[in-house]
């Protein structure tokens, strides 16, 4: 068996007249995350550890933006194709740990249904998915209030097939 740690990050900023999708979850705001798909940077992130310790590339590889077919698209279904990736790989989750930056809105009150989403798109228990908040204090971008940055660490465990 081997095991195998990967990490992600990624980063949006916020746009008028857009959801603020985190975890799968709409979060009450003025304001979203801009992107090509939904502009979930959490989920983004997770997907990305998890692609990093698997050495199967990123989510751009696999998801290009740009292409018609993940413009709008739920950043949680792409999770589960990362799911699916990894099991085909011959690799499962053990855990994920994430960690959000935004100076608002306030995110703890809405952990748990983002860690059940996410584990549920995994097939995973949600007690394998950590979650925190934090804000930058007021400093850069994120403490501007111009977007939000997430940053994930995942380990997986597996027999690694020969590719």
């Amino acid at each position: 068996m081997t095991t195998r740690v990967g990490i992600g990050y990624d980063v949006h900023p916020l746009a008028p007249g857009r959801p603020l999708v985190l975890g799968g979850v709409t979060v009450p705001y003025e304001r979203g995350l801009a992107g090509w798909s939904d502009g979930d940077v959490l989920a983004h992130a997770v997907m990305d550890a998890l692609l990093g310790a698997a050495s199967l590339g990123d989510i751009g590889s696999h998801f290009p933006p740009g292409d018609p077919r993940y413009r709008g698209i739920s950043s949680l279904e792409l999770l589960q194709r990362v799911g699916t990736l990894l099991r085909d790989a011959g690799w499962r989750v053990v855990n994920i740990d994430a960690i959000i930056a935004a100076e608002q809105p306030r995110l703890a009150g809405h952990f748990a249904i983002m860690r059940q989403n996410m584990a549920q798109a995994l097939g995973i228990d949600p007690g394998q998915v950590g979650l925190k908040a934090t804000t930058s204090e007021g400093l850069g971008f994120v403490g501007r209030g111009e977007g939000m940055a997430a940053w994930a660490v995942a380990l997986i465990e597996g027999v690694e097939l020969s590719r």
